[in-house]
């Protein structure tokens, strides 16, 4: 697909940005980053507001935990790519799409619940679809193949980390199974699209389920990546501190 050239946006050179059309020749690469991002936004807010609930949270807090999770993967990105201010603070859909999320969390948690890991299934939908988004844009913004990938990773581990940042537990990017190495996954193949001009509907495509198989596969298998192994005393040292650190 050729790139357009470089031209003036409110008076300030803006990067060249891929044209691209779907198959109805109707859809263009900005519509579609910006449909997933609405839609990973709503399933991470979904998490957020479910960890939220587990955490005893009141209404106030389910609709922060359900912001903080749905946007602050994506405004990180946008602040590190120069597009600011960020899409999530001045597009108000982000806004209300987080709030009904959490809304729809908080009256109707038992469904919700219902489902197996509903924190984890939500978070690598929305995992997934940030991945994708995340890379994308970061092309539209003139980053390097190599740079795009690892900004699509920021963008989907960024509001998970912040959640359970705010939650006071360790991120589950830095000790679930095949987290970060997921999304990683997933915005590879996007980059790797745009390198051989693949329309990005298919890459995304690709990409996202890429993203959430190898999550739905670590989290029902338990793959991991390997963790250094501790010797017999510095386990019983480990295990000695955590006893004590309970009384």
């Amino acid at each position: 697909m050729a790139r357009e050239t470089d031209r003036a946006e409110g008076g300030r050179i803006a990067p060249a940005r891929r044209a691209f059309t779907d198959t109805t020749g109707m859809i263009d690469t900005p519509t579609v980053v910006r449909i997933l991002d609405l839609v990973g936004t709503f399933v991470f807010a979904i998490s957020g507001a479910v960890a939220a609930v587990n955490g005893r949270l009141d209404i106030f807090g389910i609709l922060v935990l359900s912001f903080v999770a749905g946007n602050f993967g994506g405004i990180g990105r946008d602040v590190l790519i120069g597009a600011v201010p960020p899409g999530a603070l001045t597009d108000v859909r982000y806004l209300l799409v987080s709030v009904l999320a959490g809304v729809i969390t908080f009256f109707r948690y038992a469904g919700v619940d219902r489902l197996r890991n509903p924190v984890l299934l939500f978070d690598a939908a929305g995992l997934s679809l940030f991945a994708v988004s995340g890379a994308q844009k970061a092309i539209d913004f003139g980053l390097d193949p190599v740079m795009a990938a690892l900004l699509g990773m920021l963008t989907g581990i960024g509001g998970g980390m912040t959640r359970d940042i705010l939650l006071a537990e360790i991120p589950q990017v830095l000790r679930s199974d095949l987290y970060a190495v997921a999304a990683l996954a997933g915005a590879s193949v996007v980059v790797l699209g745009d390198v051989f001009d693949i329309s990005y509907g298919l890459s995304a495509l690709a990409g996202a389920l890429l993203c959430f198989g190898l999550r739905f596969m670590a989290i029902q298998y338990g793959w991991h990546l390997p963790t250094a192994r501790l010797s017999a005393q510095r386990r019983a040292e480990a295990d000695s501190s955590a006893d004590e650190g309970t009384h």
